[in-house]
């Protein structure tokens, strides 16, 4: 039997076998990593900065298609009218629970347009509010940064009141009672300033686009292993094939 498994043809076929074998399984874990891939959120196009005023108006809602665009606003600071966002890191991760180590405060400041609009700017991030980056700069600004949704208005449970001055989160809904002026719907993430940003840029993430999942790549790793275990019957039987012809016990009487 070990003769006839070692023959030089079979030798051939097991060496075939393995090959295909090595083969199929690479191309159906290939086909599996697009599909598992094609799920995976990815950057979107990101169009140069555009004028505030030009991408929406006061009173409506911020569309899916603005989040994370790139804006740009003239206009100047209402510095009795800033807020402290409480209990934030310096990036736009989504609030929630209690003040964490290092934790610290956003600038929410209303930058009024020359339309008679506000828009609520964050200028950055200070770890307290005695920062020297908290005074705002006087006259007109020039902002770019990136139009964010705002908060939900209850997306932070806290234990008790805060400070005055201070707001959990940036909430269209809480700032209308707060501010004077048709205020604009969401918030500017802002990047650049000129006169220069004095606090911590706050991180905010280019717009992303969700993607489906590609199920036709799912069942391509499927095929190719099919292949695969469909190779290893075959060996199987001419393997039996060869060992039964070779062997004189399986042979019929004469």
């Amino acid at each position: 039997m070990l003769r006839t498994l070692f023959s030089p043809r079979l030798v051939g076929l097991h060496l075939l076998v393995i090959g295909v074998l090595v083969a199929f399984i690479l191309l159906g874990r290939w086909q599996l990593g697009v599909f598992t891939d094609s799920g995976h959120p990815r950057a979107a196009a990101d169009p140069a900065p555009v004028a505030l005023t030009d991408l929406s108006a006061p009173g409506e809602r911020v569309t899916t298609d603005e989040i994370g665009r790139q804006v740009t606003a003239t206009g100047t600071y209402d510095s009795s009218a800033q807020l402290l966002v409480a209990d934030r890191e310096p990036d736009v991760a989504a609030p929630g629970g209690r003040a964490s180590s290092g934790a610290g405060f956003w600038l929410l400041t209303p930058l009024n347009l020359a339309d008679g609009s506000t828009m609520p700017v964050v200028r950055g991030w200070v770890a307290s509010p005695d920062d020297p980056a908290v005074d705002v700069p006087v006259g007109q600004v020039n902002v770019t940064g990136r139009l964010r949704p705002p908060d939900q208005s209850d997306a932070v449970q806290r234990g008790g009141a805060l400070p005055t001055g201070q707001v959990a989160t940036v909430s269209t809904a809480e700032l209308i009672n707060l501010w004077n002026g048709a205020l604009r719907d969401g918030f500017v993430v802002a990047t650049q300033q000129t006169p220069a940003l004095s606090a911590t840029p706050v991180a905010v993430p280019a717009p992303a686009v969700g993607a489906a999942l590609t199920w036709r790549n799912l069942a391509y790793a499927a095929q190719w292993w099919i292949f695969a275990a469909f190779a290893v019957y075959m060996w199987f039987h001419f393997v039996r094939d060869a060992v039964r012809s070779n062997d004189p016990e399986s042979q019929p009487e004469t």
